[in-house]
């Protein structure tokens, strides 16, 4: 009885002092990511971490809403931008897994119109071209409609495609995800917000979407584009516009950037860290297979050498040193975001910001990149 009292005792001190290691990690990293907002200009900030596959710290900094001092929260939901290209390719990943889509398949077939460079129209300009940015298709015409690109609708339609070959070099492209987005609808015939939440929000057990309509707008952080000039920050209404008009008109297979698959998803820092977790684990988190293990492999993998480039998702050395981290960033509106995991070590981080200072390093926006090497540092070493 002595020695199972004395068990019992040693796992209760145990349990206290990682407890309160736990707490004074954390709140070493407050203070320090305190300290990167107050030198950097910022609205507000997200964080999630994930180590072992599992969140272990999610926490909010600063201000959903700047004009009525309203703090930021764990529950707050943001439009992550270019992370989204990561659900649409994930759509796309479970049509292939079903034998409705293939990645080679060419891309006119699909979307319902004739896409070919008129510098090589005998070249086919394929699904995994677009996926990866290698179909040689550019922004020039605009993204936010199909007729850019469309011969029958945009009478400069030559101008979205570059001088080099599909598949012969690399161009970041929005269009390529309206383009991909609209694929989905085509096959399916169900429309591409209704479809992300219902194969892969809902079985992960996720809130967010890209129709704003549908979600609960008191949970939106404000986004704030950040004024150089003066050092202030100016409201972006538009980045939760929602096209209410548009919608109401809506065609399958040919309206689909009104919900924007290049950008447009609504959702929280923690939510987006069990989306990554699914793809840190190769297509399954929570017990539920959401894409096959191959194509989740094949998602990863560098399409783009230059770039480090896959299907919405790159690889990069240059976020946290000495690391491989695989992941996206996005920033729209003054919203600037990051997705990275390392799969082996089974660790990942978001951050997001509602508003920030635009500078850089290494390429990634400052805030979050110290951020992220903060979380790092306290959480993984």
């Amino acid at each position: 009885m002595k020695n199972l009292s004395f068990v019992r005792l040693f796992i209760c001190f145990t349990v206290l002092f990682k407890l309160n290691l736990a707490f004074a990690q954390a709140d070493k990293v407050e203070t320090e990511i305190k300290s990167i907002m107050q030198a950097n200009p910022t609205v507000g900030l997200a964080v999630a971490v994930v180590k072992n596959n599992q969140i272990v710290y999610n926490q909010s900094f600063g201000f959903k809403d700047l004009a009525q001092q309203v703090p930021l929260n764990n529950q707050s939901i943001f439009r992550i931008a270019s992370i989204s290209k990561s659900f649409t390719t994930t759509a796309i990943m479970q049509l292939v897994g079903k034998g409705k889509l293939k990645l080679d398949q060419d891309i006119s077939e699909l979307v319902g119109f004739q896409v070919r460079n008129p510098k090589y129209p005998n070249k086919i300009i394929t699904l995994k071209m677009v996926l990866a940015h290698r179909s040689s298709i550019n922004d020039s015409e605009g993204y936010f409609s199909l007729d850019a690109i469309d011969p029958s609708k945009n009478p400069n339609w030559a101008k979205c495609f570059n001088e080099y070959e599909p598949d012969n070099g690399y161009m970041y492209c929005n269009l390529n995800y309206n383009m991909a987005g609209t694929i989905l609808e085509r096959i399916t015939g169900v429309r591409f917000d209704q479809y992300i939440k219902q194969q892969i929000l809902d079985p992960l057990g996720l809130y967010g979407g890209y129709n704003v309509n549908l979600l609960d707008t008191n949970l939106f952080a404000k986004i704030y584009e950040f004024n150089k000039a003066n050092s202030d920050f100016t409201y972006s209404p538009n980045a939760y516009a929602p096209r209410t008009e548009e919608i109401n008109n809506y065609t399958i297979g040919r309206s689909t950037p009104i919900f924007s698959p290049t950008g447009g998803m609504k959702i929280s820092a923690h939510d987006l860290a069990e989306y990554m977790i699914m793809h840190s684990q190769l297509g399954k988190h929570k017990g539920v297979r959401i894409i096959p293990k191959k194509l989740s492999k094949q998602m990863q993998e560098i399409l783009s050498p230059e770039e480090s480039y896959g299907m919405a998702l790159e690889r990069t050395i240059k976020l946290i040193p000495g690391k491989t981290m695989i992941g996206h960033t996005g920033s729209a509106y003054g919203l600037y975001s990051i997705m990275f995991f390392e799969p082996k070590e089974k660790i990942g981080f978001v951050v997001i910001s509602n508003g920030c200072d635009t500078k850089t390093i290494n390429g990634f926006n400052a805030v979050l990149h110290k951020t992220v090497n903060s979380l790092y540092s306290h959480f993984m070493q």
